[in-house]
């Protein structure tokens, strides 16, 4: 596969065997004594050691944080914190999936604040309440396909006290540099191959349907599409497929830079989801996907016909959404929430939580608490209402 150097929207090291420039990366960002932020499961993977001795080979011996939940939560970005102050870093190296990734910015903005975290959550202005000159350097390093967070200046948090989902946003939690090393994503189970592709899926799908303008991210997100429409099944097929590895790997950072666009009702709706039942956040926007597609198809079925004509999908928008309900099939996605443990006893609550999310307002369609409601339903009933 080729390497390539990027620089949109930050630096990016891409291709098979980049992790071997983890310690240059680090010096290149003035990082001498970095935090290396990871969850459990990925802390006692060969990849994980093979990265902490690539740095201990260039003299920077890093200490290990891996207390992250699979949907981060205030306490461990406090834990964190702790951890950072207590080596006295001046640096994160950010490892792992979605949730390693966020937490490791959100450690990284916060360790020198003196505000609570939720004090910068992304609303307005709220992120020049932060001392910027006091936000420590990230080197991300994705091992999964999805989330797109190396690529990202907001960090998702979930403020346990109220069972709520908070996007932490700041410009400068943007990473300094990213390893986007596809040889590193090859030990993820298929279950977490699938689930992080349909969220790299989601983020461009969403993306491209905003009604918001900003024709570059649109155009990043068609491609992205794409892409997840020809590498994802080949993933799920052969694990050890590099260059399909890669593509998926792309895709996931298109869909993250996309998404400045807006995003709408999947995340609004999986993030209450996520908050309230620990789901995981890929696997709840696929399961909600086509859902949401047909109930904004009033809005949007001219520009599904032309992204179907683009990705080489007949049948104007009948066929994109038959299409994503074959991909979700094929790859072991379940119909409705009842398979992912979700139940409907607390869909009022979702709903008035969706409708407030930050990802609300780049629907196409608007979504107030009936339409949410009305999604919900359809997806615990599995009705998409054709």
């Amino acid at each position: 596969m080729t390497k390539a150097n990027w620089s949109y929207p930050t630096q990016i090291r891409f291709g098979p065997g980049r992790i071997d420039e983890l310690a240059r990366a680090c010096r290149t960002a003035g990082i001498a004594r970095p935090l290396f932020v990871t969850d459990p499961v990925v802390a006692g993977l060969p990849i994980a050691a093979r990265a902490l001795e690539i740095l201990a080979a260039e003299g920077l011996t890093a200490s290990v944080f891996s207390g992250v939940d699979p949907n981060p939560i205030g306490a461990n970005v406090e834990a964190g914190i702790a951890a950072y102050r207590a080596g006295d870093h001046d640096g994160v190296i950010a490892f792992g999936g979605g949730s390693a990734l966020d937490a490791g910015k959100a450690i990284a903005f916060q360790q020198g604040q003196n505000r609570p975290l939720w004090d910068f959550e992304d609303i307005g202005d709220y992120w020049t309440r932060a001392d910027a000159d006091a936000i420590a350097p990230v080197i991300a390093v994705p091992t999964t396909a999805g989330t797109g967070s190396e690529v990202g200046r907001a960090a998702v948090v979930t403020h346990e006290a109220i069972h709520t989902k908070k996007v932490i946003f700041h410009p400068k939690m943007l990473p300094v540099c990213v390893i986007a090393d596809p040889e590193l994503t090859v030990p993820m189970p298929p279950k977490v191959t699938a689930g992080t592709g349909m969220d790299a899926l989601a983020h461009c799908l969403e993306a491209y349907s905003s009604p918001f303008y900003h024709p570059m991210s649109e155009g990043i997100a068609v491609e992205g599409v794409r892409l997840c429409k020809e590498a994802l099944p080949r993933v799920m097929a052969d694990g050890t497929d590099i260059e399909a590895r890669g593509d998926m790997m792309s895709a996931a950072a298109m869909g993250a830079v996309a998404f400045q666009k807006g995003l709408g009702a999947i995340h609004a709706l999986s993030h209450p989801v996520g908050a309230l039942y620990n789901t995981h956040h890929g696997l709840t926007n696929a399961v909600f996907m086509p859902y949401v597609l047909a109930f904004n198809r009033p809005a949007i079925e001219d520009k599904i016909e032309r992204l179907g004509k683009f990705i080489g999908v007949d049948g104007g928008f009948d066929g994109f959404l038959g299409w994503i309900i074959a991909l979700r099939r094929e790859i072991g996605i379940p119909n409705g929430l009842k398979a992912i443990g979700v139940d409907d006893t607390k869909i009022d609550i979702i709903a008035e939580m969706a409708v407030v999310d930050p990802t609300a307002g780049g629907n196409p369609r608007p979504l107030d608490a009936a339409a949410a409601r009305e999604i919900f339903r359809r997806a615990y009933e599995e009705d998409l209402g054709l």
